[in-house]
């Protein structure tokens, strides 16, 4: 489309993770199967928690919908990311390199919050086990899903609704795997200086608050771990504990390098690293993290597999 002297983008073309013809099939291979356990190891954990009565508790309804979440992510990049290891065409429409931002974007931000819950759930059942119940109560729980999903949309909306008013004219090349919003500015025609910006302040508010909130929590749950006498529980707390903080240090680390820290978005491939992290890697380590840990779910795998 030609407005004055300039031609409008309609299309976009993503270059993918390399462009070596020989990593192509081999990478394709590799990034399928990590989708397939992926899905298979989120939407089974969903699956066992909705099955098992035993399992339907403020912290495991957290980690289903932490799963959904995960399987969202990694649905909305990778299929795209391995349909150009084998095809020679790379084109995308606009609308749909948006709508898969903005389905990505979601997920992302749903998931800083989902950790959040998940880290003050932990706080309460170990530091206030007695007032648990009813701070904790499976519908308290369920309104802080709602509402991490709820600002989830409405966070990944504005972005896309900013990203509307851009023209694209300079190139339609996109040097990533997926529609990721920081290359779309390089290639604008039009000031993204107010987007560059928003990304920034909501980034670091939304990252910054959630970890906090995580660090916090787990600064409280420390100090009541360390003086518990019973090995038994001790043990069993800082088991829980690990788990969520190794999946924590994993997440945030790469969003921090990725939208936080100055210089971030070069597009070189330290970024696509990060990105490949929390795109791909996370939500593929997640339900080993805490399924391989937790008994109770491990637990509850045995009882489905004995019926």
């Amino acid at each position: 489309m030609t407005v004055g002297n300039q031609t409008l983008v309609t299309e976009f073309v993503l270059t993918g993770l390399t462009d070596h013809p020989r990593l192509q099939v081999p990478l394709f291979l590799v990034f399928l199967i990590i989708y397939f356990i992926t899905m298979a190891g989120n939407l089974g954990l969903i699956a066992l928690i909705w099955k098992d009565p035993h399992l339907h508790t403020p912290m495991y309804l957290f980690l289903g919908s932490l799963a959904f979440a995960d399987a969202c992510a990694s649905t909305s990049v990778t299929p795209k990311m391995l349909v150009t290891f084998l095809c020679k065409d790379h084109k995308t429409l606009v609308v749909d390199c948006f709508t898969q931002f903005y389905f990505f974007g979601s997920s992302a931000t749903t998931e800083c919050f989902l950790l959040s819950v998940m880290a003050y759930d932990r706080y309460v059942a170990i530091c206030n086990p007695l007032l648990y119940p009813v701070v904790m109560s499976n519908g308290r729980c369920m309104q802080f899903i709602y509402v991490s999903y709820i600002v989830g949309f409405l966070h990944s909306a504005i972005h896309v609704g900013l990203l509307v008013r851009l023209s694209f004219c300079k190139s339609n090349i996109i040097h990533y795997f997926y529609c990721e919003i920081l290359q779309l500015f390089k290639i604008s025609c039009t000031d993204p200086t107010v987007n560059v910006l928003l990304v920034l302040i909501f980034s670091a508010f939304i990252q910054g608050f959630t970890f906090m909130t995580i660090v916090i929590s787990y600064f409280y749950v420390l100090f009541a771990i360390l003086k518990t006498k019973m090995e038994k529980g001790r043990s069993k707390a800082f088991s829980t504990c690990s788990a969520h903080l190794l999946s924590v240090s994993l997440f945030y680390g790469t969003l921090f390098l990725m939208y936080v820290r100055p210089g971030s978005g070069s597009g070189g491939n330290n970024d696509k690293m990060h990105s490949l992290f929390y795109t791909i890697i996370i939500p593929f380590l997640n339900p080993f993290i805490y399924s391989l840990r937790n008994k109770e779910v491990i637990a509850a795998l045995r009882r489905k597999m004995r019926k």
